[in-house]
């Protein structure tokens, strides 16, 4: 490796702690924002609910990537709050199945719009070429996502 190809490795790796600090950090606020009481794991597990449908406890805890029994406990703090319900699976009765009541949909678009809205807030007080900057970076952002690695 030349001294160019370690200097543009290092500015990469720069630039990618960056990002993910300003990503982490962005992602606390708008969590913030939402003002939603759940916890950043029971949101994340209400929003699977929701874009996948009725999901097998199994299931759920493989998408979000934790072990069956800390999905549970999720599930039930979810279910206390009237924002999932729980029922047997059609073709096995012994599988419980979750799903997203109307109340959880409700709960998902009121802290969507609340962070949508905080966003949108802090965007107003760009000038046009940040604005612009902005709009390529996030294509750039969606591109780097998804492959979903």
């Amino acid at each position: 490796m030349d001294v160019q190809q370690i200097a543009a490795a290092t500015d990469r790796a720069l630039l990618a702690g960056r990002l993910r600090l300003a990503v982490t950090r962005l992602n606390r606020r708008l969590r913030a924002q939402a003002d939603s009481g759940l916890s950043p794991s029971a949101q994340s597990a209400l929003a699977t609910i929701a874009h996948h449908g009725s999901l097998s406890l199994g299931e759920l805890a493989a998408h979000e990537g934790v072990r069956p029994p800390s999905i549970t406990t999720t599930v039930g703090g979810l279910e206390s709050l009237g924002l999932v319900v729980r029922g047997q699976d059609a073709a096995d009765r012994r599988v419980s199945r979750v799903a997203v009541t109307a109340r959880g949909r409700l709960r998902l678009q009121r802290d969507r719009s609340r962070k949508t809205a905080y966003l949108a807030s802090r965007l107003a007080t760009l000038g046009d070429d940040e604005l612009a900057t902005l709009e390529r970076a996030a294509g750039i952002l969606e591109r780097l996502l998804e492959d979903g690695r």
